[in-house]
């Protein structure tokens, strides 16, 4: 086997390891016989948050402001400026996509005609696409040779998001099995909800590898869609109902675990 024939293989596991998390914790409607209780929703929502964050600092705007450190004050520029980038990017989309969360009942963004289902889907694919992003920009920083992003660092990220996406797909697949839909449909929605993200990363992927120089404004610009959507979605999610100390506990430990992962494998 070919040095070039290991490095596609690497990537393309790279790329598809988080969606095996979505498809575990979307199996889970196979082995919990109840709907999910808040308590637990708000523990998994805290951690998925925890993951994000982490992520977004130590994997994607640290090593963007590295990139950059022999610009002296200015080496802050491409992270504030990709970050507020992703920022308002997301906002866009978020506000033009019509799409439904599964605990609402009113859709989102542009009126429209399309069946819950596909907006139900389309809010999913704007909550995971960022995730993909981030996967794809340190793979490609990685492949560029650069010597703040390493492949044990690439490695830190994907598992980072394989974890965190498996509470993401129960909590997408167990509402459906709750409101009356069967086990294999539930689980193939949540399978799907994950499948945005390695065809975002590989998107990513090829298009810094086109344009190497906007690597650092691309790291920033993920953590920057990242955090819009622990801001915008998770933690108000989390943060409803009782038991919302659930929320802060998990968060904890999704922030600890993503951070020890990325200092000791990057």
């Amino acid at each position: 086997m070919t040095n070039q024939n290991i490095i596609m293989n690497g990537v393309f596991i790279a790329l598809l390891v988080p969606f095996l998390g979505t498809m575990l914790g979307s199996a889970f409607v196979f082995f919990m016989r109840h709907e999910m209780s808040p308590r637990l929703q708000n523990l998994l929502l805290g951690f998925a948050s925890g993951v994000m964050v982490a992520a977004s600092v130590w994997s994607l705007l640290i090593p963007c402001m590295e990139m950059n450190a022999g610009a002296g004050k200015w080496s802050v520029l491409p992270a504030a400026g990709g970050f507020l980038l992703g920022i308002f990017f997301l906002l866009l989309i978020d506000t033009l996509t019509p799409h439904l969360h599964i605990d609402s009942a009113k859709p989102e963004g542009v009126r429209s005609h399309l069946s819950r289902t596909a907006m139900l889907s389309l809010a999913v694919t704007i909550h995971n696409f960022p995730e993909g992003m981030a996967v794809g920009v340190v793979i490609a920083g990685a492949l560029e040779g650069s010597s703040y992003i390493s492949q044990a660092g690439v490695l830190a990220m994907s598992l980072g998001i394989a974890i965190q996406n498996i509470p993401e797909g129960a909590i997408i697949s167990m509402p459906m099995k709750a409101a009356g839909g069967s086990k294999l449909k539930s689980f193939a929605m949540g399978t799907l909800s994950g499948a945005v993200e390695p065809i975002g990363g590989l998107l990513v992927i090829l298009l810094t590898s086109m344009l190497t120089p906007i690597l650092p404004y691309m790291l920033s610009f993920a953590a920057g869609a990242m955090l819009y959507v622990v801001i915008e979605e998770l933690i108000p999610e989390a943060s409803r109902g009782e038991h919302t100390n659930l929320s802060t506990i998990g968060f904890a430990v999704g922030f600890v675990l993503m951070m020890v992962l990325d200092v000791v494998l990057g």
